[in-house]
This record gives C-alpha cells, sequence and structure tokens, in this order.
C-alpha cells in the first residue's frame, strides 16, 4: 500500500517534537545540575547527551514541511530558552559583574572608575553579592576583605565590558523590581535569544532556509550561556544578525547596527570582513564602516567624559591572563602551538587572520555577507582557541544564518575547553582539532563534483530536506 504523501511529514513533525521535549527536559536536568566544581565530568556527559538530542532534533526537521517548521523553530526555541530560567547561574559568575555594573551607574558612578572591591563603594553592597561569614565558604566566591566575598569574579580590577553592555546593565537594573536578584538577567537574555531566532527566521525566510534558524534557537548553549548564565553576548549576537541582515540593502544602517553589536560586545568586530564581502568600491565600503565608527565613538564619549580612568577597564590585562599576547602563558592558539614554536603563534594568527578577510572582502557575496562573516569567525576561533564557551554564540548565530552545520563543532569544543578540561586537561586541544577536521571534510566534500543540485543546496550550501511540503 502506498503510504499517504502527508505522512512522512506529520511523523517528522511528530518525531521532531518529541526530540524537542526531550531536550527541554534534559536541559532542566542540565542547569539545575551544580557540578562545574563538584562534578564537571558528570556535567559534561549531561551537556553532551543535550547536543546530542539537539542534533536528532535538527537532523529530524529537515523532513519537517517549511511552513510547519517555521513554527516549531519558533516554539522549540521559546522553549529551550525558558529552560535556563530554571536554576541561578551554573557555570559561570560573569552576570554578577553585569548586576554590579549596573547598580553604580545607577547612583551616578562610572563603572569604569572603581572595581568592586573598592571601599569607596561600600554603600552599593548587599548580602547578595557581598556574603558575609559562613557563606563565604562556596566555591565560587572571591575574598574581598576580613569575613566579606563576593560572587563577582575578579573583584579587585575595573570592568572590562564596553558602553553599550554597559548601558543593558543599567536598563535591566532599572527595569528590575527590588530584590529579583539573578533572574532579571536571566530574563534579559531569555527575551534576546527568542528575538535573535525571530530576526534569523524573518533574515532566512527572504534569503535562505527557515530551518537552519533551529541551529540557534534549539542549541543547548543558547540556554546554557545566553540565559542561565546570562551572558551580554547575547545581545550582540542580536545586534549582529540585525546588521548583517540589514548590510544585504542598507548599507550604512547594517554598519550603525554593527557598530551598537561592537559596543556591546567587542568580539562582534570580527564582522567586519564579512560584512565587507565582495565590496570593491571604496565608497561602498565607507558607507558600512563610517556609521559603524560613528555610533561606536558616540557610546564611548559620555563614558570617556564621565570618568576619571580608562574606558578600557581591565581589557588590556585579560588578554594578558588569557595568554592572548604571551601564547606560552596559557592555552591560547593551541592546534597552532602543535605545529610551530610558541614564538610563532601570534604573527601566524594575524597572517593566517588577515589572508581569510582579504579573501572574503575581495571573493565574498555581498547578498549573503553572513557567509564570510562565518568564515572569518570560525577561523577565529580555530586559530585562537578560545577557552570560554559562551564566546561561540556568535559563530552559532552565524551558522544558523549559513547553514554549515560542521562549524557548531568549534562550539562544541568550546564548552569542551571549558568545562570538560577541568577533569582531562586536553580535552579543549582535541575538541578543537576534531572541529577543525569536520570542517576541512565537509569543504572538501562540496568542493566535489556532483550531480544536480537543488536551489536550497546552492543557496545554503546543505543538503535539501527530504520530502519536503512547500
Amino acid at each position: 500500500m502506498t503510504r499517504p504523501p502527508t505522512a512522512v511529514p506529520r511523523r517528522a513533525t511528530a518525531v521532531t517534537a518529541v526530540l524537542l521535549t526531550a531536550l527541554a527536559g534534559l536541559l532542566v536536568l542540565t542547569v539545575r545540575e551544580d557540578g562545574y566544581f563538584a562534578d564537571p565530568a558528570g556535567l559534561s556527559w549531561l551537556y553532551a547527551a543535550c547536543w546530542a538530542l539537539f542534533a536528532a532534533a535538527v537532523w529530524s526537521l529537515r523532513r519537517v514541511p517549511a511552513r510547519h517548521a517555521t513554527v516549531l523553530v519558533l516554539a522549540g526555541g521559546i522553549a529551550v530558552a525558558l529552560t535556563g530560567l530554571g536554576a541561578p547561574p551554573r557555570t559561570s559568575t560573569d552576570s554578577f559583574r553585569y548586576a554590579w555594573d549596573g547598580r553604580v551607574q545607577a547612583a551616578g558612578i562610572s563603572p569604569y572608575d572603581h572595581a568592586p572591591a573598592d571601599p569607596a563603594l561600600l554603600p552599593y553592597r548587599d548580602d547578595w553579592l557581598f556574603p558575609t561569614g559562613t557563606a563565604c565558604g562556596e566555591p565560587d566566591l572571591a575574598p574581598v576583605s576580613e569575613g566579606v566575598c563576593t560572587r563577582i569574579n575578579r573583584p579587585g580590577v575595573h570592568t572590562v565590558y564596553p558602553p553599550a553592555g554597559e548601558l543593558y546593565f543599567l536598563l535591566v537594573h532599572a527595569l528590575s523590581p527590588d530584590a529579583v536578584r539573578h533572574k532579571a538577567l536571566q530574563t534579559g537574555g531569555a527575551l534576546l535569544a527568542v528575538t535573535t531566532t525571530l530576526v534569523l527566521l524573518r533574515v532566512l525566510r527572504r534569503r535562505g532556509d527557515p530551518r537552519t534558524a533551529a541551529y540557534w534557537a534549539w542549541c543547548p548553549a543558547v540556554a546554557v550561556e545566553a540565559v542561565n548564565n546570562a551572558h551580554a553576548d547575547a545581545l550582540a549576537v542580536l545586534l549582529s544578525v540585525l546588521a548583517l541582515g540589514l548590510t544585504v540593502r542598507h548599507r550604512a544602517l547594517g554598519g550603525a547596527v554593527l557598530g551598537l553589536a561592537v559596543g556591546a560586545k567587542l568580539l562582534p568586530a570580527v564582522l567586519v570582513p564579512g560584512a565587507l564581502s565582495g565590496v570593491r568600491r571604496p565608497r561602498a565600503a565607507a558607507a558600512t564602516l563610517l556609521p559603524a565608527a560613528a555610533v561606536l565613538t558616540a557610546l564611548y564619549l559620555p563614558y570617556v567624559l564621565l570618568s576619571r580612568s580608562s574606558v578600557l577597564g581591565y581589557l588590556g590585562g585579560y588578554a594578558d591572563e588569557e595568554g592572548y599576547q604571551d601564547a606560552s602563558a596559557g592555552n591560547r592558539y593551541a592546534l597552532l602551538r602543535l605545529l610551530l614554536p610558541d614564538s610563532w603563534a601570534v604573527p601566524a594568527v594575524a597572517a593566517g587572520m588577515l589572508a581569510v578577510s582579504l579573501y572574503v572582502m575581495r571573493r565574498g557575496d555581498p547578498g549573503r555577507p553572513w557567509s564570510g562573516a562565518l568564515l572569518v569567525t570560525g577561523t577565529a576561533f580555530l586559530l585562537t582557541t578560545p577557552g570560554y564557551s559562551w564566546y561561540a554564540l556568535l559563530l552559532i548565530a552565524l551558522v544558523a544564518l549559513d547553514g554549515r552545520w560542521e562549524w557548531l563543532g568549534v562550539a562544541v569544543a568550546g564548552a569542551a575547553a571549558y568545562l570538560t578540561g577541568r577533569v582531562v586537561p586536553d580535552a579543549g586541544t582535541a575538541a578543537y582539532a576534531a572541529a577543525a577536521l569536520a570542517v576541512l571534510c565537509a569543504w572538501a566534500a562540496r568542493r566535489r563534483p556532483r550531480g544536480r543540485r537543488t536551489t536550497s543546496d546552492r543557496t545554503t550550501g546543505t543538503p535539501s530536506p527530504a520530502g519536503e511540503a512547500r
């Protein structure tokens, strides 16, 4: 008996919904597992299982009709984002710095002028951010003075966050009820994550396959890093996706939003070559770069005028601490250091990034700036091998825009470096090597001559979903 033509899509929709439900349930367990200090190995396995369910759900989505997929992507994205609200931040304390910066700004103090441990800010402390007594025995608290500790990491140094991020912290503080604590920033992260999904769906409706928005919407890293840990990267990602989507038709507006993205978290500066994909005329490049520079200057200027200290804060110290300036001081440039002397790593990164950026600006598709942005950003991650998993949120959004799923391995590698590396020292290096190999294999496979390819293949570089009903 012939199967009805609607049977396969309906079954695929049901299977995808079941997988999403399982993913959401497991994510709730994951964010409620306080294993970063107590059991990082167990937490790593839980997180790996979440990624496996995510992969299965995205694979199943290939057979869901496009008109149903959009609703499923959005509904699943909302469910995944909500799971991050199930517990306090588990694997990062950065959001406590955000809350503190918002508080001191509300008091009319520049966040760049005083470190949280500065006695001048004693009137603004409370028992949540600055516990006392026996509470100071928790492993994620930093000592401040005798009998006083803080949830804020690096309390002796000034903030490192750029001005758009600081304005976001101030806004969240201003809108938050008293004693809401971590929930305010987590709720902000959830709203940013879901809004990013909506923007992705809007862009992909015109220039891609809306199914690929699931790479962002359903990704476990979004629930853990954007929502539970409430990283400001979520704001930068939303602005970055908006900027690249706008750049296709409105270069000046896209450039202005890109300036906002860089002002939220400096990492989106790596998108500049992608935003200039295929641009040969200086006037066209200026149409993007000048608004970006103007917006970034306008963001920094009030803080420059109001602050007695440098608005770069602890940025230089952070780069030193993480080994970005001295390759022998940390685990940065791990793949390059397998092949080259440590002293060659930084020049090799500079040369590699310059070559890839020039290639994208010369040969990139101006109608798909996110393709070049993904190549440049992914290359930057593989060359520098960052140890913080939330940096990859930007990469995940670019994968959702472009559809080249193999780059998601880089995000997994970041999680391995940050979490699994606590029990297996070289886990990050091995994971980044595997991610690089996956990217190279996928590139080689796409270069191989093939038979007739569908429009979806040519547009996104991904296999056309089977059984698609439009």
